[in-house]
């Protein structure tokens, strides 16, 4: 849980901290046909059924980004099925090969050295998010791991453009739940200890590599930001309080190094873009919104000026800070529909790769000429989706019980919406799909899995509960020891408001998510088990206090804020409270069918938390399907795991919900699925099983 959804994320891969994206991927029709399911409309029965391998499949190319020279290209695409990156000349894409050789998981992060001749990547094992650093030299292909430690979590914790050779990574090698800051050099490996961790959840350095600033959380689960004086010591140089922790931090520093950045939502709701002067402690309001919080900075690559800054409330949109830019911001506009971001930047300023985010096609990449105001398409992810009868997205805005705006996002079955007003001709079955974080947000957008279920014939709505980030300080708070209470609230009112509006046939809706979204599953199931038909549970805990009690080690300095905003298991009050809005507690309320997936690597998430709810719905005859897969951790990284999951989920539907599906055919392929419970609950699974063993 906890970690914000990217736009080429895994939606699926969240729960309480931030973690490398996922890419993912998409594209074109089948000739696979299914009888329309009852209550279906003639328009949605008729539309083709897109395949799964073009939805979830790997993307043909994604994640593009210039070298800082602006001579060369780089971009993920598949080699043998696994994602890779691969480097060409900037104007001959054709020409590009692989430059990395993972046959595994894939690779999801990258991003160019400043040395102009290096790639430096991420990579875990299986899911144990123990990231290691790794440096590719283009020149001669050698690949190096910087950071060659077993069970030892890696972060790239600082990259500057004065020092090409060099980038700061944080370490836990010396203690578990600390990160150290060394100094690395990509071309040797050669380390460097730069600053011991005393106890700081994380360092915030200068483009000089100068630790200058450090975050702690303190007892009441807010934040203390502490400046490295002259002197070498620490002082307190901010007090936030638990309100304002989580929508207040450092967002780093100016050209001279004498003003600090922040995002700061102190003395104001939603979280405003702030100058700190560090000679007078003069602060300075540069933007802000009373919809939304800050959501981006766009930062010049040399003289790191701030030239816009981004806000989303249902859409984005940017404010711009910067009077160079307005007339590209202009013309880029004119380009190509959908919200547009600029995604990568050459040295001198003059390239940028320009990222189009439609709701009913793929993502389009540019390459905008700023001197000759030119873009040249590049590709688009997957172009087997162009073309395709893909569903819009609509912002809704439903008033949760006590007053609060819920921004909501709903997606309809082609054909089943004739005026265009956002609201089915007939009411449909409906999937519930709930984010993960619980500190993250949805938005809108093209999204595989909304596209996925309204093909099948489900309206599909996510929800922006309270506890989303985002939406100001006072929505984010009022989340408080609110697990499996007034979160939960807020996805039973949708789910009304989308009964009143004959959206939702009441008879026919699922609750659908992963990590925090898996908890609200189980939830549903044992709170308020009469809403819904059934549910799909991904990476979801079953009990708060085993949750809280197994956090990975590199968690421990955030122990205060999580004890503050989910519950205490230091004190009797807190097990008390935890125990209570644990699905684990309730379990003999489940009276609708369960479909479990958890990754046997999870490090937020453990496999304990499935085995436990599993085990106690068997010992009182629940029934249950249970699916494992053995190479993954929070989340499915691998799209083989990824299309064996969603194709039993799409059998488990479609017998609950009447929707249509597409047989589970070969995509158990590659896949290390297993089922330790119920493959019998599900139609096609236990032949499905048989054939692959």
């Amino acid at each position: 849980m906890f970690q914000a959804r990217k736009r080429e994320s895994s939606r699926l891969h969240l729960l309480l901290l931030p973690a490398f994206c996922l890419f993912i991927t998409g594209a074109a029709l089948s000739e696979v046909s299914a009888p329309a399911a009852a209550g279906q409309t003639a328009a949605s029965a008729s539309t083709p059924l897109i395949p799964r391998e073009l939805l979830f499949g790997n993307p043909d190319k994604a994640g593009p980004q210039l070298s800082r020279d602006g001579k060369r290209i780089a971009f993920l695409a598949p080699v043998d099925d696994v994602l890779n990156v691969w480097v060409g000349p900037v104007d001959d894409l054709a020409a590009a090969k692989p430059v990395t050789h993972d046959k595994k998981r894939g690779i999801r992060a990258y991003f160019w050295a400043y040395t102009h001749e290096h790639i430096l990547y991420v990579q875990d094992k299986g899911g144990d998010e123990n990231w290691r650093v790794y440096a590719v030299d283009l020149s001669s292909g050698n690949i190096k791991d910087l950071t060659p430690f077993e069970g030892v979590q890696a972060r790239i914790s600082g990259v500057s453009r004065n020092f090409p050779d060099e980038i700061l990574i944080g370490l836990n090698n010396r203690d578990p739940r600390l990160h150290d800051v060394h100094r690395v050099n990509i071309r040797t490996g050669e380390m460097t200890l730069v600053q011991e961790n005393e106890g700081f959840l994380g360092f915030l350095t200068d483009d000089d590599y100068r630790v200058r600033f450090a975050t702690k959380i303190t007892p009441a689960g807010g934040q203390e930001i502490h400046q490295l004086g002259e002197d070498g010591q620490w002082q307190v140089f901010a007090e936030i309080g638990p309100d304002d922790a989580m929508t207040t931090s450092p967002a780093g520093f100016d050209k001279t190094g004498r003003i600090l950045r922040m995002i700061d939502s102190r003395g104001r709701n939603t979280a405003a873009f702030t100058n700190i002067d560090l000679d007078t402690g003069q602060q300075t309001v540069v933007a802000e919104d009373p919809r939304a919080d800050i959501g981006g900075l766009m930062v010049h690559p040399t003289e790191r000026s701030v030239e816009a800054v981004a806000f989303t409330y249902e859409r984005t949109h940017w404010k711009i800070l910067d009077d160079a830019i307005k007339a590209d911001f202009a013309y880029l506009r004119t380009v190509a529909d959908g919200d547009f971001s600029v995604g990568s930047r050459t040295l001198d300023d003059q390239h940028w790769i320009v990222v189009y985010v439609l709701d009913n096609g793929p993502v389009r990449y540019y390459h905008y000429d700023r001197a000759a105001r030119k873009a040249r398409f590049l590709f688009t992810n997957r172009q087997a989706l162009e073309g395709l009868p893909l569903a819009k997205m609509h912002p809704v805005v439903v008033k949760s019980r006590d007053g609060f705006d819920l921004v909501n996002y709903l997606t309809l079955p082609i054909g089943s919406d004739a005026d265009g007003d956002a609201r089915p001709d007939k009411a449909a079955p409906l999937v519930l799909f709930v984010h993960g974080g619980p500190w993250a947000r949805d938005g809108w957008g093209y999204d595989p899995y909304h596209q996925w279920l309204a093909n099948r014939g489900y309206a599909v709505m996510a929800v922006n509960f309270r506890g989303s980030s985002g939406f100001g300080k006072k929505f984010l708070n009022a989340a408080n020891l609110e697990w499996g209470a007034k979160m939960h609230d807020d996805l039973i009112d949708s789910v009304k408001w989308a009964i009143r509006e004959r959206i939702a046939d009441p008879q026919r809706v699922a609750i659908m998510g992963g990590s925090y979204g898996g908890y609200a599953v189980l939830w549903g199931l044992t709170g308020t088990p009469e809403v819904f038909a059934c549910g799909v549970d991904i990476v979801g805990p079953s009990s708060l206090l085993t949750l809280l009690e197994s956090i990975p080690p590199y968690w421990k300095p955030m122990l205060d804020m999580f004890t503050t905003r989910v519950g205490d298991p230091r004190t009797e009050e807190g097990r008390a409270l935890l125990i209570e809005r644990s699905p684990l507690t309730h379990v003999e309320r489940i009276c609708r069918p369960l479909l479990i997936g958890q990754g046997a690597n999870d490090p937020r998430v453990k496999q304990a938390e499935a085995d436990q709810i599993v085990k106690a719905m068997q010992s009182k005859n629940i029934p249950v399907t249970y699916v494992l897969y053995t190479d993954e951790g929070h989340g499915f990284a691998r799209p083989e795991n990824t299309m064996s999951f969603n194709a039993i989920t799409e059998a488990f539907l479609a017998e609950h919900l009447g929707g249509r599906f597409e047989p589970i055919g070969d995509d158990f392929t590659g896949a290390s699925t297993e089922v330790p419970a119920g493959a019998e609950q599900v139609p096609g699974l236990a032949e499905a099983l048989a054939n692959q063993g």
